[in-house]
């Protein structure tokens, strides 16, 4: 299957950024991408207040979003924000498409590296995968990929590729973490793994994590099939199915595991 992953920087605005979904999406489309990944903070890039300008699922901002999945007959994973208890907000992952209506709250929140997104956002407590052209893929939010058991629970509900939307926080050796951990991950759960990052603003590191770019498509067999640089690129490429069963038939870390020694 042709995915594409839309490495594109958003702002404040969550029309605007609706207009730039709507462009890039065109673009995958064209070139034949079946689903277009945008990063996390699609709606509006960290930084920005968030409660103020959250809104549900069947609201105007993600209809926006179907809206241009329908027209260009492409599944469109994309990240919002969503209203939460207590004044809090959900980092959601909007999946909509032909046949395709699902979402994703991320589960793990980033309060590391001076930042505390637990502050302003609720945590997820599902896992979520969905069907693409009779495809099963995992959906993920940049800080998860520190947690490898999510990654698994996707193989082990079938998935044969992890969609990994982020925005990845700048500073020393953080590129060189993206990179291991992204080809770690596609490896201990033997999946494709797409993972999308925020485009670097160009502001230097900060609190708030912008993006560095760096997007990959990782093989199931860990290895790095196509590379981003920094700046805003769409990166289409090919997920192969049988190449997860036949890396799986070599390497069998899922069939060996020993779970029950860790309950």
């Amino acid at each position: 299957m042709r995915i594409a992953l839309s490495q594109l920087t958003t702002g404040p605005d969550p029309e605007k950024n609706l207009r730039l979904i709507g462009e890039w999406t065109r673009r995958a489309a064209d070139a034949g991408a079946r689903a277009v990944v945008f990063p996390e903070a699609s709606m509006a890039c960290f930084g920005t207040p968030l409660a103020p300008l959250a809104q549900p699922l069947d609201g105007p901002w993600a209809d926006g979003v179907r809206e241009i999945a329908r027209s260009t007959g492409t599944v469109v994973v994309a990240g919002m924000f969503t209203p939460a208890p207590g004044g809090k907000v959900a980092n959601t992952l909007l999946a909509t498409g032909p046949g395709v209506e699902a979402s994703y709250d991320k589960i793990h929140l980033y309060d590391a590296f001076g930042y505390r997104e637990s502050d302003t956002v609720a945590a997820g407590t599902g896992t979520t995968v969905i069907e693409v052209d009779g495809l099963r893929l995992g959906l993920a939010t940049c800080y998860d990929v520190r947690f490898p058991e999510l990654f698994r629970a996707h193989a082990d509900a079938g998935a044969v590729a992890t969609l990994l939307a982020a925005s990845w926080g700048a500073g020393p050796g953080k590129l060189d973490q993206w990179e291991l951990l992204v080809r770690a991950r596609a490896l201990d759960a033997t999946v494709w793994l797409a993972a999308v990052g925020q485009a670097d603003p160009g502001t230097g590191p900060g609190a708030a994590p912008t993006g560095i770019g760096h997007s990959r498509v990782v093989g199931p067999d860990g290895s790095v099939r196509h590379a981003l640089g920094a700046e805003p690129e769409l990166l289409v490429a090919e997920l192969d199915a049988e190449e997860v069963t036949t890396v799986r038939e070599k390497t069998s870390v899922l069939a060996n595991r020993r779970p029950e020694l860790w309950r």
